[in-house]
């Protein structure tokens, strides 16, 4: 039993989540990464780049939000822009304290139409009183011829004659009203809006194109003649611009191209980056607007493989004036942290606002979800967002049923609605494979042993993993081969390199002398990491001394080259993996027994230390166990 403070005590002591009181500013909504959010409130005060390093859904854009958050918002700027009279592609930028641009491109508006007068209603009054008169003349006209066919074409030439007039009074009243606009100059354009804000803007520049990053210039297909929109009228903002006294975030940033992670430097270091066209066969391509002002703070994301495609000159800059953060994924499993957790799930239901309120009983069990997906015991996971897609599906079947509050049965239905492809492509495997003997899980065999891997990750899906070994002398004496393929294969020769030394020890022969052949049955290659390596070399051993392998046995362990049985990943999927195939007997590295969080009734668990181990409960060595103990005294 677990002790709780009282602090965390009196807090878990609630009914529902209604009852829990969500934090107000999201920098104190971050759940477990109190190493980060200490960082950004430092970033804040002193204006520095972070780049956040980490696994998907560990919390780095709501890093970013909390620290545009705790920006003070004294800097936010409106950026307008205005015709250069000297040269048009050329147009001027003016920044205007937030809500001022607004102001000056509403007043410009209304300037133009006063400018305009009444003349305009006053010569549209008098074209149509002359089309009445003239109406009124040609009737009486009309009336006065005798004959029907002088009426007739009295009629026709007075209304054409009307009609005409008519049509060149309008054309001169536009070409008059176009030249006065032509005379005028042309009212500023709004480029950033920031009159809305509170707080510093918080830009998500994810996976943007080039012009909505750095800004563009709008084609014109009217740009000669005199008819085409001013150049200033036809720029556009980028995310950088936008980001200006704000932040901007980008995440998986080593996805950009080079060179505009390099435009992203310039625009950090020199605080302003002027705005041009993208296209060369757009005319928009000539224009260039003075610098736009970009002073932002950059929150940079992505994961471990991103540091080696970043931009180094980049990354330096943000380790010259900033901090590098790495985002944890699990946090222990403390009676604070557990508050933590309970606090998220309220969250989530505050944020989604479409999910009925969870009971305590079904907060605890999101909690004891948080264990099995950390991988380890004595730990909650900070993968959070698959977490809070568990709570959502939750809701919606809980809301689905009408109820009033989510409870545990809801999320153990959720948990079948919301399983990954990778658990149901698990799933489906499992069953068709048993179904057609692929998988065996009774009697004894040969060479073959039901190894045990995950599809996904560490925190994937687990699969059942079966694995054939044939041993024959090679043709050619200490020219033997390890015939095994794909990505598996790599994995199949490490494992045998690795029990070759133990085969020498306890027998005196050499696997230089043999080929060996193994064969993953009917496997994905997408299976994660080395804890086949002890299945590989039971099935090779299985194979060379003739011993048969229990197939309701599974194992899973990385091996040394010394024999020793080193820990894996994954393991609770791999059990679950193992309970749903049928399994008995589950044999698995002993450092990883504190890991084992699900349930395992039924399974009895074997904690092997070294390959010796594996090999006396796998094999069954009826008539042989003088080769077992062979074996041990090698080891």
């Amino acid at each position: 039993m677990k002790k709780f403070t009282k602090k965390a005590q009196d807090f878990l002591d609630f009914k529902t989540t209604e009852d829990i009181k969500i934090p107000s500013t999201i920098h104190e909504q971050v759940i477990g990464q109190e190493s980060a959010v200490e960082v950004i409130q430092k970033a804040a005060r002193q204006l520095r780049h972070v780049l956040l390093i980490g696994e998907p859904g560990t919390g780095k854009s709501m890093v970013g939000q909390a620290l545009a958050e705790l920006l003070q918002p004294g800097k936010i700027q409106d950026i307008i822009c205005v015709p250069n009279p000297k040269d048009e592609n050329t147009p001027l930028i003016a920044v205007v304290p937030a809500g001022q641009g607004r102001k000056i491109v509403e007043q410009s508006k209304l300037a133009a139409l006063s400018a305009d007068g009444s003349g305009g209603w006053m010569f549209m009054i008098v074209i149509f009183a002359a089309f009445f008169i003239g109406s009124t003349v040609l009737d009486w006209i009309v009336t006065k011829e005798t004959s029907e066919v002088l009426k007739a074409a009295d009629r026709i030439s007075g209304t054409m004659m009307i009609i005409l007039v008519f049509i060149s009074a309008m054309m001169f009243f536009a070409l008059l009203k176009f030249g006065k606009g032509r005379l005028k100059a042309p009212g500023p354009k709004l480029l950033v809006d920031n009159s809305e804000r509170k707080i510093a803007p918080f830009i998500d520049a994810t996976g943007l194109h080039e012009g909505a990053l750095l800004g563009d210039v709008q084609h014109d297909p009217f740009q000669t003649g005199g008819l085409g929109t001013p150049a200033h009228e036809r720029v556009s903002a980028g995310a950088i611009h936008n980001a200006n006294g704000g932040v901007l975030f980008i995440d998986e940033i080593a996805t950009l191209k080079p060179e505009m992670q390099v435009e992203i430097l310039t625009a950090m270091q020199e605080k302003r980056y002027p705005i041009t066209g993208r296209s060369e066969r757009s005319a928009g391509a000539m224009v260039k607007t003075k610098p736009v002002p970009t002073d932002f703070i950059l929150v940079a994301a992505g994961n471990l493989d991103t540091i080696s495609r970043m931009n180094p000159a980049l990354r330096s800059r943000i380790r010259g004036n900033g901090y590098e953060v790495y985002m944890k994924d699990k946090m222990p499993d403390t009676p604070e942290n557990v508050r933590k957790m309970a606090i998220f799930v309220a969250q989530e239901i505050s944020k989604d606002k479409k999910i009925p309120p969870f009971t305590k009983a079904a907060v605890m069990e999101i909690i004891n979800e948080a264990r099995r997906r950390a991988g380890r015991k004595g730990y909650l996971s900070l993968k959070l967002r698959d977490l809070g897609g568990l709570i959502r599906v939750a809701g919606d079947v809980a809301s689905g049923e009408k109820a009033k509050y989510v409870d545990v049965g809801h999320i153990t239905k959720a948990k079948e609605y919301a399983a990954t492809l990778e658990q149901q492509l698990a799933h489906r495997y499992t069953v068709d494979k048993k179904e057609y003997q692929v998988i065996k899980t009774v009697g004894k065999a040969v060479g073959r042993v039901n190894g045990l891997a995950v599809i996904g990750g560490e925190t994937g899906s687990g699969i059942i993993l079966p694995i054939e070994a044939a041993v024959v002398p090679a043709l050619s004496k200490e020219r033997g081969n390890i015939i095994a393929t794909g990505k598996l294969g790599e994995i199949a020769k490490e494992a045998i390199t690795n029990v070759s030394a133990l085969i020498k020890k306890y027998s005196g022969r050499s696997l230089g002398g043999y080929d060996i052949h193994i064969q993953f049955l009917q496997t994905f290659e997408g299976v994660e990491g080395d804890s086949a390596s002890i299945s590989v070399a039971t099935a090779v051993i299985s194979a060379i001394e003739k011993v048969p392998v229990k197939q309701d046995v599974a194992m899973t362990g990385s091996l040394s080259i010394r024999g020793e049985v080193l820990p894996i990943g994954g393991i609770n999927s791999k059990l679950e993996a193992a309970k749903e195939a049928g399994i008995k007997t589950m044999i698995l590295p002993k450092s990883n027994m504190k890991d084992v969080l699900v349930d395992t009734s039924g399974m009895k668990l074997i904690a092997a230390e070294d390959i010796a181990h594996v090999l006396e409960y796998a094999l069954d060595w009826s008539g042989k166990k003088h080769v077992l103990h062979r074996i041990k005294r090698a080891l």
